[in-house]
């Protein structure tokens, strides 16, 4: 990968502007594929990517130096509400595929049936996509555990058999090491610089990384568009560039895409829908070991109450159990000794709406999230079912994340969860983010046609999870890759 630094530098270093016939920024799951996809079809491709290139052996997975280096802000973002959300946000080369955990869900064909009905998106049904999602699938190697999960996981599905509730393993993006180790399986995360940055490179893609575009700007010379840029050199040295390009591609995310575009003067239905998966977890300690440095990540989902809510389990490794015990005081003292008896779980909903806006005078974003008390309540009964399911499992102590929360013991205590769930106190996360700019071209609610293309703009598309038209329900990783391949298909066509 040394070539990525040794091409970048001479790009920039020698003048202010640069020409590319395309620019997609952002290399996530939808900007990554894009920017391959368009290279291999012998198209001129710059690809900006706010982030540092930290290759996946710079930390180990789900550290706190991973955390430090790999996700905005440190993985500490709040969006504002009556309710306090924390959301999570990768910003680094691959985005957030870098940091997940790799749980592969296809769209829900319910959900492109709606999809389709609601806001007008034009081929979008099951059987085109189908050779899409395998395409996909197959580039990210994914596929299901070659051995038994990790303990913690099944304990989610043993509570699940024992309850008579539907249960799943979910495949995930992963290559694993032969032979497989159970409680230590060792391999490598499928994310974009594993699968894609090669491919892009040997295509002749060209990527910047820590480099923050700015704002977009019609260029009034010829058709196409000025990407004004702040690239970051090394030892904090900083150079304002203009790239201009017959077309871009926004891919930066559900968050910096419409706070781009806005900062843009392009607000037509931009940042105004923005969905979540809400997302309250609880810490469950067992009698017996069920976690290690070394665990793997969970893979187990209960899916019997969906799409009202789902539950599983999280990344449950020191850093991530010692945050959410914060609401828990008493229990952070002696978490060195018996953290490896504990791991995460969640129960995650869809619910709630939320708007993205550009902060004044600053490249910052603005979120308000809004939850109802029915949303709240929904969350409550969901957190009851999931504790009552840990406790079948064997779980001895129930640890929620809600300030002053007791501990549950027993299933009596199951009536102390607050119903709804206090908004004041009620910890609430997620690294689901989506539909800040729907696709369809219902144009009175959508920001941007069936296949990506901003109404009323010529040569802007995005192409990232902004475009889903709401919560999809599911881990939205392999919704966001088919329709970024789907889209550039379109275009190339």
């Amino acid at each position: 990968m040394k070539n990525i630094s040794s091409n970048v530098q001479p790009l920039v270093q020698g003048s202010d502007f640069l020409d590319s016939e395309i620019v997609v920024i952002g290399s996530g799951p939808g900007g990554f594929p894009t920017a391959c996809m368009l290279a291999e079809a012998g198209r001129d491709v710059l690809l900006i990517e706010e982030g540092a290139f930290l290759p996946q052996s710079s930390s180990r997975p789900f550290s706190l130096e991973e955390m430090e280096t790999k996700y905005r802000n440190g993985g500490v973002t709040f969006a504002i509400g009556k309710a306090k959300i924390t959301y999570v946000e990768g910003c680094c080369v691959g985005g957030g595929s870098e940091i997940n955990s790799g749980l592969y869900h296809r769209t829900p064909e319910e959900v492109l049936v709606r999809w389709s009905s609601e806001y007008m998106v034009k081929s979008l049904n099951y059987e085109i996509l189908e050779h899409m999602f395998a395409e996909n699938e197959n580039e990210l190697n994914v596929g299901y555990l070659p051995g038994e999960a990790p303990k913690a996981s099944v304990k989610l599905q043993m509570g699940a058999s024992l309850l008579g509730w539907k249960s799943m393993e979910v495949p995930r993006a992963f290559r694993y090491d032969t032979p497989y180790q159970p409680d230590r399986p060792k391999g490598t995360r499928q994310s974009m610089t594993e699968i894609f940055l090669p491919r892009f490179i040997k295509a002749g893609g060209r990527l910047m990384p820590n480099s923050k575009v700015l704002k977009l700007k019609k260029n009034s010379g010829s058709a196409g568009w000025d990407v004004q840029s702040l690239f970051m050199f090394e030892k904090g040295v900083k150079r304002h560039i203009t790239i201009r390009a017959k077309t871009v591609f926004a891919a930066a995310g559900s968050i910096q895409t419409p706070v781009l575009l806005r900062r843009s003067g392009i607000r037509h239905n931009i940042g105004n829908s923005l969905r979540f998966h809400p997302t309250i977890k609880v810490v469950a300690e067992f009698p017996e070991k069920v976690n290690s440095m070394e665990m793997g990540v969970p893979v187990h989902q209960v899916k019997e109450f969906a799409p009202k809510y789902s539950f599983g389990c999280s990344i449950s490794s020191l850093p991530y159990i010692s945050l959410a015990l914060l609401d828990h005081p008493a229990q952070i003292g002696g978490i060195g000794e018996k953290w490896e008896n504990m791991a995460n779980y969640y129960c995650m909903i869809s619910g709630g709406k939320g708007i993205v806006r550009a902060f004044p005078f600053s490249s910052d974003a603005v979120v308000r999230y809004s939850l109802d008390e029915a949303d709240l309540c929904t969350l409550s009964d969901g957190l009851r079912e999931l504790c009552l399911l840990l406790l079948k499992a064997g779980a001895k102590a129930l640890y929620p994340t809600i300030v002053g929360a007791p501990v549950i013991r027993k299933k009596e205590d199951l009536i102390l969860i607050p119903r709804p769930l206090p908004a004041d106190r009620a910890n609430l996360m997620t690294i689901h983010l989506m539909g800040s700019c729907p696709m369809g071209e219902d144009t009175a609610r959508c920001a941007v046609d069936s296949f990506g293309k901003v109404h009323g703009t010529d040569g802007l598309y995005i192409n990232d999870a902004s475009i889903l038209c709401d919560a999809v329900g599911v881990n939205p990783q392999g919704t966001i890759m088919v329709l970024a391949r789907r889209n550039v298909l379109n275009f190339l066509n």
